[in-house]
């Protein structure tokens, strides 16, 4: 008999990107990506989509080079946040307790095993739109911004790194994830995983990092409501100078309408539309795809760029 799922985080709540162009990001994610800021602290702004729920589900911090701060992640209540921290606070893993940030109370980090920074939290702030910004109808969290590419929601994040069977286990082993779909090449070696929370496909993804580095960030996505958002947007990133990556297409793996660019500072982000993919079954089992699959490219035929196996931040 399989062991009882362990369903203690409710879906990933914020991401800190580092950027060592601060001012530059902020108008970028403010002006093209039309998000909406929720504050400042020292050398951080809070930022959100028009229905993120929470305060903030981007934190852009000024830094000396680019790439993720860490990730956060929100526990369904109190006693499963005391639970995870419970398996993690004496293995290799643990760092320790904070009092918090803005937008979320106390918060228990630690690191995946190629060290990328995790933080579980449970306290948290809710959104609540000032008087020019509140919508019309109640169960929405802020009005339409109607600027720029007008992301919605955080949707998911993609880390590279060394090993991905290692971070694999860590993440079912001690956050409960489920693997939805996979990359195994024909030595065996896993190339790829994307995992979920929740019954989206999935709130991230791992990919292994060609330079064999560690604790590199690949790109933070957020959702739109449609494909013709995205071709939109692409005109959009067109008349901001906005160097566009690849797309739009299609993916393959998740079948996620994307489109990729970099941001001022460095990073890799994406606007993509999931469709109406969800994983209701709760015993699904993973997709797996072969190194001659991969090969093939993109859903409608599109080769990967280079550049989306080799380039991460911080860079190397």
């Amino acid at each position: 008999m399989s062991p009882e799922p362990i369903l203690d985080i409710a879906h990933l709540g914020h991401l800190e990107l580092l950027t060592p162009k601060p001012q530059e990001s902020l108008d970028f994610f403010v002006d093209v990506m039309g998000m909406t800021e929720s504050g400042r602290s020292g050398d951080s702004v809070y930022l959100r989509g028009w229905d993120d729920y929470e305060y903030h589900t981007l934190k852009l911090t000024a830094s000396a080079k680019p790439g993720m701060g860490h990730m956060g992640f929100r526990a369904r209540s109190p006693q499963a946040l005391e639970r995870r921290v419970a398996a993690l606070k004496d293995t290799e893993f643990a760092i320790g307790w904070t009092d918090g940030d803005d937008g979320h109370g106390p918060a228990f980090r630690c690191r995946d095993p190629d060290g990328h920074v995790i933080e579980l939290y449970y306290e948290t702030v809710r959104y609540e739109a000032p008087p020019a910004l509140r919508p019309a109808l109640k169960n929405q969290a802020q009005r339409f911004p109607a600027r720029g590419c007008n992301v919605r929601r955080l949707d998911h994040l993609n880390c590279l790194a060394r090993d991905i069977a290692a971070n694999r286990v860590f993440f079912e082993t001690y956050l409960g994830c489920r693997l939805t779909e996979q990359i195994v090449l024909d030595s065996g070696i896993e190339a790829g995983m994307w995992m979920t929370f929740t019954n989206k496909s999935y709130d991230f993804a791992y990919t292994r990092d060609a330079t064999g580095s560690m604790g590199r960030f690949h790109h933070l996505t957020y959702a739109v409501d449609s494909r013709e958002d995205i071709l939109r947007a692409a005109d959009i990133f067109l008349e901001a100078g906005v160097p566009i990556e690849s797309g739009p297409h299609k993916h393959a793996v998740q079948q996620t309408f994307f489109l990729y660019v970099f941001e001022p500072g460095g990073n890799r982000v994406e606007i993509a539309n999931a469709g109406a993919r969800l994983i209701l079954a709760p015993d699904w089992k993973p997709v797996v795809w072969t190194e001659t699959e991969r090969k093939k490219g993109q859903a409608w035929g599109l080769k990967t760029v280079e550049s989306f196996h080799t380039y991460g931040t911080p860079p190397v």
